[in-house]
C-alpha cells in the first residue's frame, strides 16, 4: 500500500493553510511563515523553502504528511 501524499513540493502555502490549518505551527517551526502568521506568503512550499535557504524539504514534507495522516486517522476513529 502506497501512502498518498497530501502535501507535495508543489502544494501552495495557501492550500496548506486552508485545508490543514493545524500545519501553521509546524511550518513556522521550520522557518516558513504563512498568511495566517501575518506575513503574506504566496507560492508553493518548495519555492518558499528555497527562498528561505531551507534545504531539508524532504524532512518537512515527511513531517507535514505524517501530521495530516495522524489527524485523518484520529477523525476516522471518532
Amino acid at each position: 500500500m502506497t501512502l498518498e501524499l497530501k502535501i507535495k513540493p508543489d502544494t501552495t502555502i495557501e492550500e496548506i493553510v486552508q485545508k490543514y490549518p493545524e500545519l501553521v505551527r509546524p511550518l513556522m517551526e521550520y522557518g516558513i511563515k504563512c498568511i495566517a502568521c501575518g506575513e503574506p506568503v504566496w507560492g508553493t512550499l518548495e519555492e518558499n523553502a528555497r527562498e528561505k535557504g531551507i534545504e531539508n524539504l524532504d524532512e518537512i514534507l515527511q513531517k507535514l504528511n505524517q501530521l495530516v495522516m495522524q489527524k485523518e486517522q484520529a477523525e476516522h476513529e471518532e
